[in-house]
């Protein structure tokens, strides 16, 4: 079956935000932000570099799957934007700043186009 366009463009937006998060892991500077990606996942004593690599070898995972169509990669990115829906939605109520916002409308985006293309992942293959 044919990738969706739009599966496209949403792994190469994630794969692109996965090595912008290696590349600030090596180059990461304690007192630029206010509070790290691990604080916002409830992590403040975890390392800032280390969880940024992590996130970023975990989406690249779920974005393989979700690039080659694989089931796995369906149910795996739906959870993820659901937890960072999730995450972007407190945070927008606790901090309400632009990025949340933005953060949380591509959640849902990702999300309901996910499930609008789920024939995609879902397809059986017959053999002859």
């Amino acid at each position: 079956m044919k990738r969706p366009l739009g599966v496209s463009l949403i792994s190469c937006f994630y794969i692109f935000g996965a090595v912008v998060l290696i590349i600030t892991a090596i180059f990461f500077n304690q007192d630029a932000n206010e509070f790290g990606i691990a604080d916002r996942f409830g992590l403040p004593k975890f390392p800032e570099q280390l969880f940024r690599i992590i996130l970023a070898v975990v989406s690249l995972i779920i974005i393989y799957g979700y690039l080659r169509l694989k089931r796995w990669g369906f149910w795996l990115m739906i959870l993820y934007s659901l937890g960072f829906g999730l995450i972007s939605y407190i945070l927008l109520f606790s901090y309400n700043q632009q990025p949340f916002i933005g953060n949380f409308i591509w959640s849902v985006i990702v999300l309901i186009y996910t499930f609008y293309v789920r024939k995609s992942f879902f397809h059986v293959e017959k053999s002859v």
